[in-house]
């Protein structure tokens, strides 16, 4: 058995423990609120007999014993009525009088109308005398005991919910510092072969090699040199830093539209004025490609795709139209959430990452917009302007 089997298998004998203990935390709780009901019934016919006791000797000799008089007093916390033979009510105790002359009775009729329910009625009987029946409801504390398990099992699923969420937490802490460690060795590997590149490059531009041919590569040199410093930033807070975001969404635009299909038609729309805005150049480009690719993406290849960039007073929006498949309402947030993907390949993480990138680093938001199934989506960003 490994290291895993086992911690499976602590795991189902804590789960089974834990059951039995609140089994048995239950079973003991319903046998005592039913030994205590039982003896609540034994008290309540004594006070019934003491109720008889008193009828039959008021009428005889009119002296009634302390002990009689002790026994209905005893009384101080189980509700009470008493019913003579026609149904009328003859005598009531630990009800409030005070709610009953405000209700004239009202009250005391749905007090009787709840306790028929919890017991059922003594017979006070002697002779002709007295024929009458005594309903009594749960006092206060066996009430207390009823609902008892019920808070026991609410603290306990509390208790659940706050352990899981904790270790759900704690889980994702550590998926982070995985993912940020596994970035940030990323970028450093990639690090030392783009060294190399540069290198090759300046030996390049000494041979008779076309200008042209040496301008697209130093674009991808800059490039991986780019996604080497995004993947450092991942895991730490990213300096930001006064931008014109017309000239750094113009920018990246470009270079997507360079090494996309042919078959994609890409608009743009900027104003004509430069508009600032505190960003990271690195990580908002990598916002808009991970937009930008998910478009081409849901246009499988072939569509038009349109980016504009408009100033809204203090606000800065920007947004990714597509004529791709849409996506539905019900997933318009879900597709934020890491691992989320409808693709047969991919991870799941661009559009994740792009929403931590703007709206934890950037204090922004990023949204859907707007999208109709088969006919496109709108992707939206907000910043705020200098």
């Amino acid at each position: 058995m490994n290291f895993s089997d086992k911690n499976s298998a602590t795991r189902w004998i804590l789960i089974f423990i834990s059951f039995v203990i609140v089994s048995l935390i239950l079973w003991n709780t319903n046998a005592l609120f039913q030994t205590m009901k039982k003896e609540e019934r034994k008290k309540m016919q004594l006070w019934a007999e003491a109720q008889k006791e008193i009828a039959r000797t008021s009428d005889l000799t009119g002296n009634i014993s302390n002990l009689t008089t002790e026994v209905i007093i005893s009384n101080t916390s189980t509700p009470a009525i008493i019913l003579d033979q026609n149904g009328d009510i003859v005598f009531f105790n630990n009800i409030d009088e005070q709610h009953v002359r405000e209700t004239d009775s009202l009250y005391l009729t749905q007090v009787l109308a709840q306790i028929k329910k919890e017991n059922e009625p003594i017979v006070i009987q002697y002779q002709d005398i007295v024929n009458q029946r005594l309903y009594y409801g749960d006092s206060p504390l066996l009430k207390k005991i009823q609902y008892y398990p019920l808070a026991l099992l609410l603290i306990i699923f509390l208790f659940g919910a706050v352990i899981y969420f904790l270790y759900k937490t704690s889980k994702i802490s550590d998926q982070n510092k995985l993912w940020a460690g596994m970035a940030k060795e990323t970028a450093h590997q990639i690090g030392t072969p783009l060294s190399s590149l540069f290198g090759w490059l300046e030996i390049l531009k000494t041979e008779n090699v076309p200008k042209d041919t040496l301008g697209e590569i130093e674009k991808d040199i800059d490039r991986l040199k780019t996604i080497t410093e995004r993947f450092s930033k991942i895991g730490s807070l990213p300096a930001l830093e006064p931008l014109d975001i017309v000239a750094e969404t113009r920018q990246s635009y470009e270079y997507l539209k360079t090494r996309s299909s042919k078959l994609i038609d890409f608009d743009i729309s900027l104003p004509s004025k430069e508009i600032q805005v505190n960003m990271n150049s690195q990580l908002y480009g990598w916002t808009i490609e991970n937009l930008v690719k998910n478009a081409i993406d849901a246009m499988k290849g072939k569509g038009k795709l349109t980016l504009t960039l408009q100033e809204k007073g203090t606000l800065v929006s920007l947004t990714v139209k597509d004529s791709g498949k849409g996506i539905p309402k019900a997933l318009h947030n879900k597709i934020f959430d890491p691992g989320f993907t409808s693709k047969k390949r991919g991870w799941g993480l661009g559009l994740s990452l792009a929403k931590r990138i703007i709206e934890t680093y950037h204090e922004g938001k990023v949204r859907v917009k707007r999208s109709e199934v088969g006919k496109g989506t709108t992707m939206e960003i907000v910043l705020n302007a200098l």
